[in-house]
């Protein structure tokens, strides 16, 4: 049976600005339904608390001063009539206002997990992925913060405005002090807002930071420590968390200031108000049952005064996080004709996107050319087995996105007598591919998740010998029905040596004219790494294959290394030549083989 969609679904093509103030608009107009219902109990709920004071002071006027038990009896049950309505109210307005919250935080999840998709690789080269990570973990539920307190806020400008003209009804110089009193101490708080703003985006900039090093860090670990960058991570760490903590004190001095004037401020004006109120009683000019309705006004009146405080601090948290989700909603895709959006069904015009669902015949794929980089000087030759190393890590790995041409811009690189920018990105993809060291692993049926649909019967021969290059096959076994099992969301029943193997015969069973691997063996223990670094050139005999790594037990299987310093190839020759002769490669794959 067919699931039902979201009611609250974006559409496929739903576009938000890229702007911090538009995009919260942009999430009210998308559930203006849901703010307004909340309003429209947020309303009579902040309205029945404020005029219990007018009751009480009516029943203490017309029954208590003038003996009239009915008319005592009948505000006594106004007053009660209003508490229920404020119990009513208060449920249906608070499921209203985590409704709004929910939905504001999800919508916004949904359009920057679409944003992180469409970018692809490009996202992470501009942003460090753990500042992605820090976005899905905390900014969506602080950007909903403003939506949560809209039902309050509504009801606080009604009731406010409500209880002022009851106040200038009954005396002029009551009301103008609340009509004027009011908006003055809010406005006095811009002078805290403004500074908690900047505090806010600093301490979120430098914990972003943080976060980001941190995840960036234990996604490269044992690269990290191949080089012997431990302490020095730790150094980076310790500053950088420093940072956060003196952020975090910067922006805590600002916050008090803020909490205390929501207690300081209307607690003055309570006091004003009151002494007033006494004023003119003592002077004969509002009744005893007035006094006490003013007084209960001016204790009410900390409630929507604090509702706006409250309100503008959290729109202003808000503002903030949406400003970093917009960063990462601005983020371009190397190859934006990929990510085209796709007109609706009706349309008879096809959309033409160069080099997709088109044979080029103006520039033929090459095969068996040698790949070139002039950036770095390096050349991978055609047929054999090519090692990039480098005493950072980050340097070959820029090498071999240029190979694979994931990186945006025109590199010259070239295949064979091709410019390697002149080939439709579709058949680069299909010839040339670049495997991360860090896999992504999808929920489904194992078979088609190495690539192989499960509806094709047939000779496995090409799996099995995937599995068994990429010593996998005991991953294989430990999901329940082998390769007809079901795989867990992202492989999270696998340890992290499992994902990469599994991943590994993923990509070796594509067979690629070209096939980038990236640490392909940093996860794994040195028995297993040993085996699949003598099977990989085995499996990959006549084919071009690189693989960017500082294993020993790796580069000893390649037919040539290239050493790269500071982005370029300075030295190649093989594992053990290079070993015995020259100290600065010597120093790197020792300390890779001490990991």
């Amino acid at each position: 049976m067919p699931t039902q969609p979201w009611p609250y679904a974006l559409a496929d093509d739903a576009t938000p600005p890229l702007d911090a103030d538009r995009l919260i608009l942009w999430l009210v107009r998308r559930q203006w339904r849901t703010i307004v219902a909340g309003a429209a109990f947020g309303i009579p709920w902040m309205l029945s608390i404020a005029l219990v004071p007018a009751a009480i002071g009516k029943a203490i006027d017309d029954g208590i001063v003038a003996h009239d038990g009915r008319a005592l009896l009948l505000w006594a049950g106004v007053i009660m009539a209003m508490g229920l309505v404020s119990a009513a109210t208060t449920n249906l307005r608070h499921w209203f206002a985590v409704t709004n919250w929910l939905l504001a935080a999800f919508r916004a999840a949904i359009v920057t997990e679409r944003a992180v998709r469409r970018a692809g690789p490009a996202l992470t080269r501009e942003k460090p992925a753990g500042e992605v990570l820090t976005a899905f973990a905390n900014d969506f539920w602080k950007l909903g913060n403003v939506f949560d307190v809209s039902a309050r806020m509504a009801g606080a400008v009604v009731s406010f405005a409500v209880v002022s003209v009851i106040l200038l009804r009954g005396s002029v110089t009551l009301g103008l002090v609340m009509l004027i009193g009011g908006p003055v101490l809010l406005a006095s708080l811009s002078f805290v807002m403004r500074p908690l703003q900047r505090r806010q985006h600093a301490q979120r900039e430098e914990s972003g930071r943080l976060t980001a090093l941190g995840a960036d860090t234990v996604s490269g670990l044992r690269v990290l420590r191949g080089v012997g960058g431990e302490e020095n991570f730790l150094a980076r760490y310790a500053v950088q968390s420093g940072r956060v903590r003196d952020a975090g004190v910067r922006l805590s001095g600002v916050q008090a200031l803020l909490d205390a004037s929501q207690v300081l401020l209307p607690g003055v004006f309570v006091v004003v108000v009151t002494g007033l109120g006494a004023h003119l009683a003592v002077a004969g000019d509002i009744s005893p049952g007035q006094l006490v309705a003013f007084y209960g006004y001016t204790a009410f009146l900390t409630m929507p005064l604090r509702t706006a405080t409250e309100f503008v601090n959290k729109a202003i948290t808000s503002r903030v996080m949406a400003g970093r989700l917009v960063e990462i909603l601005a983020a371009q895709p190397d190859h934006p004709l990929l990510f085209s959006p796709i007109p609706p069904k009706s349309t008879d015009t096809p959309v033409h996107i160069p080099g997709i669902g088109e044979k080029s015949t103006d520039t033929p794929v090459p095969h068996g050319g040698d790949l070139v980089d002039p950036v770095s000087g390096a050349r991978i030759e055609s047929g054999r087995l090519t090692a990039l190393v480098s005493a950072r890590p980050e340097e070959s790995a820029d090498i071999a996105a240029r190979l694979g041409r994931t990186t945006p811009g025109r590199h010259g690189v070239r295949w064979g007598d091709t410019d390697l920018d002149d080939l439709p990105i579709e058949q680069v993809r299909r010839s040339i591919v670049v495997a991360q060291s860090d896999p992504h692993l999808f929920s489904g049926p194992v078979r088609r998740e190495l690539g192989v649909e499960p509806e094709v019967s047939g000779d496995d021969c090409a799996l099995r010998a995937a599995l068994h290059t990429a010593d996998a096959s005991d991953a294989v076994d430990s999901i329940d029905g082998g390769l007809d099992g079901e795989l867990e969301e992202r492989g999270r029943s696998l340890s992290g040596g499992q994902r990469q193997r599994l991943a590994l015969a993923r990509v070796l069973l594509r067979d690629p004219e070209v096939l980038v691997l990236i640490e392909p063996t940093s996860a794994v223990d040195a028995h297993t790494e040993a085996r699949i670094a003598e099977r990989i050139p085995k499996h990959r005999s006549g084919s071009t294959t690189v693989i960017v790594t500082a294993s020993p037990l790796v580069l000893d299987r390649a037919d040539t290394v290239l050493v790269v310093e500071d982005g370029i190839v300075t030295t190649r020759g093989t594992h053990r030549d290079l070993v015995r002769n020259d100290p600065a490669y010597r120093r790197i794959v020792l300390r890779a083989e001490e990991d």
